[in-house]
């Protein structure tokens, strides 16, 4: 199987990243695995695709830090027709290029549809991701998994419905990840509520919502695939990530912690709803924020976290993942009509 994994930039991934766990994998079970960023892309005259693409082969790493060390020589280096793929895995940070390349998220995406168009396996589907570069995509899950919500640019509603809450309510942009852009207002900060909303608002729209108190334990990042909770062995891809001292916000990013957790029934059942959405619009691999019994977040483009899981419970999920995509590739070989939606949670 020949499979590529794009991120935003080759020379800036970093041993801990999911992708290069992933990719490191697919390598060492004999599969050719590449690297390509956002901007190695090409459209060639005659109307076929290709990138600039870093992979090696013919060893078996056991760090990412000796894999990663190899593929970012830029000897390796090869420029590779998109056509000969097996899968492409679309694994870019929409927050990242936010600032200093805001046309890589709609460029990456434009061309995963190309390349699927080609008959190649993408994941996440690229369809799809086209309609979750906002935060509001998280507004099409069912609203009993949901915390109450408003996304608007008026301070006025979005002080009253601030008030509503009590006066305490979380406000973030409606365009990022990672944690960035994240306030807790309360009654300490309520005076600051105008100037809060105000700097959110210069880059957009304002998401408020209401604050979980269970939160203040951290979330869970629960890895799903196919619409299930990804397991191996009998144990589930999942972990408590808790905030860092004072801040509210537990994404491993601004220094949240993992923790091993008991997965619970209510956790499972969150799952359950959210699985026709995810499995319909084709997302193959997401990672799921939980609060008590709510959803915080769907991440669909790069859930990272990967080696936390594998860590606590001396696991190695990548094999599931990799595995799962061999199953796609067969199947797609069986079955050459099957759209790409289909095929990515078949």
């Amino acid at each position: 199987m020949r499979i590529g994994f794009v991120v935003n930039d080759v020379a800036t991934e970093d041993p801990v990243y999911t992708t290069v766990r992933l990719a490191m994998q697919a390598s060492n079970m004999g599969h050719e695995a590449f690297l390509m960023g956002m901007g190695d892309f090409a459209y060639e005259v005659d109307g076929s695709l290709s990138a600039k693409a870093r992979g090696v082969g013919g060893k078996n790493y056991r760090s990412t830090e000796r894999y990663l060390d190899d593929v970012q020589k830029p000897e390796v280096e090869e420029q590779i027709s998109l056509s000969e793929f097996d899968v492409v895995m679309l694994r870019s940070d929409p927050a990242a290029d936010a600032s200093e390349a805001p046309w890589a998220n709609n460029a990456g995406v434009a061309f995963g549809q190309l390349i699927a168009n080609t008959g190649v396996l993408v994941v996440n589907d690229p369809g799809s991701l086209a309609n979750a570069l906002s935060k509001a995509y998280f507004q099409h899950f069912p609203e009993v998994v949901r915390p109450r919500t408003m996304i608007s640019r008026d301070q006025t509603k979005i002080a009253a419905f601030v008030d509503e809450l009590g006066g305490k309510a979380v406000l973030k942009p409606l365009q990022g990840s990672g944690g960035s852009g994240v306030f807790l207002v309360n009654e300490k900060e309520s005076p600051n509520l105008k100037q809060i909303t105000e700097a959110i608002a210069r880059d957009g729209y304002v998401v408020a919502q209401e604050y979980l108190t269970a939160a203040q334990e951290g979330d869970v990042r629960m890895f799903v695939m196919n619409g299930r909770p990804l397991m191996r062995n009998g144990k589930y891809a999942a972990f408590r990530r808790t905030p860092s001292g004072g801040d509210i916000r537990s994404n491993m990013s601004v220094g949240g912690k993992a923790k091993a957790v008991q997965v619970t029934d209510e956790m499972l059942g969150l799952v359950d709803v959210v699985r026709p959405k995810l499995v319909a619009d084709g997302m193959f691999l997401v990672g799921l924020d939980i609060v008590g019994d709510k959803l915080m977040e769907v991440n669909v483009f790069s859930p990272g976290g990967l080696g936390s899981a594998s860590q606590l419970y001396d696991e190695n999920f990548s094999i599931a993942i990799i595995e799962d995509l061999e199953r796609k590739v067969q199947i797609h070989g069986h079955y050459g009509l099957l759209g790409n939606t289909d095929l990515a949670t078949i």
